[in-house]
């Protein structure tokens, strides 16, 4: 089969890969229905994240189960599933409490911008939709495999509840999927921050109703003017710079929580600041497999779109053209359709 490879900074190729096979009797194969290019995905291609050697990329995933390996008893070939970045066994103790992404078994999934994938740990890792779903809905699907999962928890890691004032640092596509999660979990004003009329549109469609276009020292004033002086009771630090962790703190009032699933590059925090800001801080890879029934449940029954952050569809042998696109933001997130 081929797949997509990054050799070097900006040098991704769609070419052969050996198809995957069972490795483990706890290992399924899927033939993969839509995957696509995700923001952490172009930390190596801009070079800002070293590799080593030519590496096969993908991340985000869902398909259909063309085979299973003799251990697995809950998934079963033909089904539509949708798995996490990390496989996990859901039965470890920190999978027990709700931190998939941090299972003591844990495996990286990260060779899915392809026609076929292995998912090792597969019962505890895959999740099954009611049926084979409509081709309208897959794009949704997809994103419950990173994107919205991600944002899911940064909302429920900066403890938004109804009512609650909400600052979304970021407006790439976990950002606006934030948005989305904070308006499913009853914020009464959510404030995104972007400077970009695309996203700014979208933002708003998942629930956003506020704008700021300022940045640092600038964001973090408007944010205040906005709030009374008090700031934010929840923020979602969306981004994973120095700039936006920054702001994120500086944006929450005391009390308050940040949370952040921004992958850190150069974060560094003053622990006397910290100290006197009395905000909580809560964050990390996020533990996709522990939301995902849920998220499931609100695409299937149509009662959110998430789908509509892939602004580019390509077909899978196009995928250096989406890590262009996104890199040089013609487009908030691609779609990748084999």
């Amino acid at each position: 089969m081929r797949g997509a490879v990054l050799y070097s900074p900006g040098d991704v190729r769609f070419e052969e890969r050996a198809t995957p096979t069972i490795i483990a009797p706890t290992d399924a194969i899927i033939r993969i229905s839509a995957t696509c290019v995700c923001g952490s995905d172009l930390w190596p291609y801009r070079g800002i994240q070293s590799i080593n050697q030519p590496t096969p990329m993908g991340h985000e995933y869902c398909g259909i189960v063309e085979e299973i390996g003799s251990a697995v008893t809950t998934i079963k070939p033909g089904q539509f599933v949708i798995g996490s970045f990390f496989a996990s066994d859901n039965s470890c103790p920190h999978c027990r409490s709700g931190y998939q992404s941090s299972c003591q078994h844990r495996e990286l999934v990260g060779t899915a911008q392809a026609p076929i994938l292995r998912v090792p740990l597969a019962d505890g890792t895959l999740v099954t939709t009611p049926e084979v779903p409509n081709d309208d809905l897959i794009p949704s699907l997809l994103t419950a495999s990173d994107v919205l999962g991600t944002g899911w928890f940064a909302a429920a890691a900066a403890n938004v509840k109804p009512g609650a004032t909400v600052v979304v640092v970021g407006d790439g596509a976990v950002g606006l999927l934030g948005v989305l999660s904070a308006a499913q979990m009853g914020a009464a004003r959510i404030i995104a921050m972007s400077r970009h009329a695309s996203r700014q549109k979208l933002a708003r469609e998942f629930g956003a109703t506020d704008i700021v276009n300022e940045r640092g020292e600038e964001g973090v004033e408007r944010i205040k003017e906005l709030t009374s002086g008090i700031g934010a009771d929840s923020v979602l630090e969306c981004v994973g710079t120095q700039e936006s962790m920054t702001q994120a703190i500086r944006s929450t009032r005391p009390g308050g929580s940040v949370g952040y699933v921004g992958v850190p590059h150069g974060v560094e925090l003053d622990g006397e600041k910290l100290f006197f800001a009395h905000v909580r801080l809560h964050g990390g890879p996020a533990p996709v497999r522990r939301f995902l029934p849920t998220l499931i449940d609100l695409v299937w029954k149509r009662k959110i779109n998430p789908g509509k952050v892939f602004d580019l569809t390509l077909s899978l042998d196009q995928v250096a053209e989406g890590y262009r696109a996104m890199d040089e933001r013609r487009a908030i997130k691609a779609l990748l359709l084999p």
